[in-house]
């Protein structure tokens, strides 16, 4: 599907038991909000794209890439609950940033929150964001959502270049299907195998955790209560985080060094 394409697809939406969903023309989920919680990140997957807040303390100057709007549900938690990260959305497709406004709550820009309508492939390779960002969180689907719509090397490399270091990329994957491969396969070679993944949430995904930097060399037990404190300061359901990581992933059995 080309990028003008991908701009013009239809944005619908429903409703079920206090939860409205978006779709891009299908019966296919791209996103979703509690009603009665608009702030909440409503999707098992989507809070685990937050898990850059495990390896990353906020601060004045913060500065974080949403790749692919969807709901908000992201944009809108950084903007409540991290008062010093500036969030740079990035979404080609103008009936998304509209809905996201009107139907699920995401605040219009400000001086914490920028949003360009604009490809993210393109924005990747922008020589203006090269070591830009502390983190960047892609969750890049089209109608069809048989995989990634941006999944080249070219990508994640320019992923990559527009982190600081250190820095946090966090991707949502399918892992039933064949992009889920070439997916992996090519963050790991951007980032030099320097990647952890949660285990399979509802619906086959997949969050990849990605690390540009100084190499990690930390207990577990110190992760667990990193967990802890973001679960206490912002209701994120972090409990299962570092379980899961730590049995998902080989050669992590004592300390978590990647």
């Amino acid at each position: 599907m080309s990028d003008a394409s991908l701009a013009m697809e239809p944005v619908t939406f429903s409703e079920s038991g206090g939860i409205r969903y978006l779709h891009f023309g299908s019966e296919l989920i791209q996103g979703a909000m509690r009603i009665r919680d608009p702030d909440e990140i409503y999707l098992e997957y989507n809070q685990q794209m937050m898990a850059w807040l495990l390896f990353l303390e906020t601060r004045p100057g913060m500065r974080v890439a949403q790749l692919g709007l969807g709901t908000g549900a992201l944009t809108k938690f950084v903007h409540r609950y991290c008062p010093a990260v500036k969030t740079t959305v990035v979404e080609l497709n103008p009936a998304v940033i509209v809905s996201a406004r009107s139907m699920f709550h995401t605040p219009s820009d400000d001086r914490k929150l920028e949003t360009l309508q604009t490809d993210a492939k393109a924005f990747v390779q922008s020589a203006q964001y090269q070591d830009y960002f502390d983190a960047i969180q892609v969750d890049l689907y089209d109608a069809i959502c048989d995989g990634p719509s941006a999944s080249s090397l070219e990508f994640y490399q320019g992923c990559y270049k527009l982190l600081k270091s250190p820095g946090v990329l966090t991707v949502n994957l399918f892992s039933r299907h064949k992009s889920f491969d070439i997916n992996l396969n090519n963050i790991c070679e951007a980032f030099g195998n320097r990647v952890l993944l949660f285990p399979e949430s509802h619906d086959c995904n997949v969050v990849a955790i990605a690390f540009k930097g100084p190499q990690l060399n930390v207990e577990w037990q110190e992760v667990a209560k990193r967990a802890k404190l973001i679960l206490e300061k912002t209701s994120l359901p972090t409990n299962n985080w570092v379980v899961g990581l730590h049995h998902e992933n080989a050669h992590q059995e004592s300390k978590l060094c990647i």
